[in-house]
């Protein structure tokens, strides 16, 4: 028997080699597609930094695994010259992670994928039971139903609830506007439902608004921040975020930016934390619907409530003009002192917070540039969070992130 090795077919060693160093893009290349900063195979080449035959290798490889689709044939721009670059996009039947969301008022299941294409929603539920065990189950059940309705391939799934998580434990520390058990182990509760369920893929749990923020970075207003602060009430309560150098910044244990206990009114009303004048009770829905001398119903969530009266009253209700005032001007106190520590090159707004910021921008402007040491000079621009469900994005995000690491151990365990 010959010790010869057998000879390799023209070009088989160039081929191999190709596919070997792309393998190592694969992750940063899916990335790039993922988060719409490659649009285009030359884009792709120049942001990876290999040769076009290398990009094109990966760029297949990740069609082969189902994640994206490469169109070879793409129609040129009107007035371009040239033969138009390969475009490349998130493939439409392709994999998704389940996101689930628990707030005060409620809990949502989803099916989002690449990109941040929510794919199909459960309808939403009301009641949120004080036993986390019980509502989790409940939106593993929908996401669940949904995958079967589907037929569609999961990743992992990704829960936003409205409380710090503890790291590495994963525990809900205080899920005030919940009535859950401060502690509540809520990422093995959910691992465990989701296990129970049959679904495949990793699973994870996060503070919310850290999970919009991190969404929006991706997806929406933040990208392209370097340092992006984000601020947001719901339905309850106020929280905050920061992306630095595109990762989320959560601290030592998971806890950072509890923008939510900043004191913006010191003779205001108490806080659940047991301080006084917290933004969490000074500028959430109810407070401004308080402010506003109208007492919440139950027929809608108090969000929608407060969203539905400031756009309805605020031109013709002085009442619900200084309210609206009132609010922006210590929700603006507290932006200020987060610049001075911060120092954000973009600040962006979620939930009632946006509708604030839409129905008076200038005002806002003007109370952050007044009260911090940069804001006059500095000029940091405030803008509207624009993904609708960027919790329940963002919860998918963290479902995603070991495909966006390796591709093909996650899919190949998937």
């Amino acid at each position: 028997m010959s010790g010869k090795a057998a000879p390799r077919a023209a070009g088989e060693g160039n081929t191999r080699a190709r596919l070997d160093r792309g393998r190592g893009a694969l992750g940063p290349a899916l990335e790039l597609v993922h988060t719409g900063r490659a649009p285009t195979r030359a884009v792709l080449t120049a942001a990876l930094g290999v040769t076009r035959a290398t990009a094109g290798a990966v760029a297949a490889e990740l069609e082969a695994l189902g994640l994206i689709r490469v169109d070879a044939h793409p129609g040129a721009a009107a007035g371009s010259q040239g033969r138009p670059s390969h475009r490349l996009e998130v493939a439409e039947d392709g994999p998704v992670a389940l996101a689930a969301q628990i707030h005060a008022d409620g809990y949502r299941a989803a099916l989002v994928g690449l990109g941040g294409r929510i794919v199909a929603t459960a309808p939403g539920c009301e009641t949120v039971d004080p036993d986390p065990a019980k509502v989790l189950g409940s939106v593993v059940e929908a996401g669940a139903d949904l995958l079967r309705a589907t037929g569609l391939r999961c990743v992992g799934a990704g829960l936003a609830v409205p409380a710090a998580v503890a790291e590495p434990e994963g525990l809900a520390l205080n899920p005030m506007h919940v009535d859950w058990p401060a502690g509540a182990p809520v990422r093995e509760i959910f691992t465990d439902l989701v296990r129970a369920a049959g679904l495949e893929g990793p699973a994870f749990a996060a503070n919310d608004v850290n999970l919009a923020a991190l969404a929006e970075h991706r997806h929406g207003a933040g990208r392209g921040a370097r340092d992006l602060l984000c601020v947001a009430t719901g339905h309850r309560g106020v929280g905050g975020a920061l992306v630095l150098d595109g990762r989320l910044h959560s601290g030592s244990s998971g806890l950072a930016l509890e923008v939510g206990h900043l004191t913006v009114n010191p003779e205001g009303r108490p806080c659940h934390c047991g301080s006084r004048g917290c933004l969490d009770v000074e500028a959430d829905p109810l407070a401004f619907l308080t402010a506003a001398g109208r007492d919440p119903g139950p027929e809608l969530s108090l969000l929608q409530q407060a969203n539905d009266l400031i756009r309805a009253h605020h031109a013709d209700d002085p009442a619900v003009r200084a309210a609206t005032e009132a609010l922006i001007d210590r929700l603006g106190l507290g932006l200020a002192g987060l610049v001075n520590i911060l120092n954000p090159d973009r600040i962006i707004l979620g939930g009632f917070h946006r509708t604030l910021l839409d129905t008076d921008p200038d005002r806002l402007s003007a109370v952050v540039a007044d009260r911090s040491l940069w804001g006059r000079s500095g000029g940091v621009p405030i803008l509207p969070c624009t993904l609708d469900h960027n919790s329940l994005v963002g919860a998918a995000e963290l479902a995603w992130q070991p495909v966006l690491d390796d591709p093909l151990t996650a899919l190949a365990g998937s």
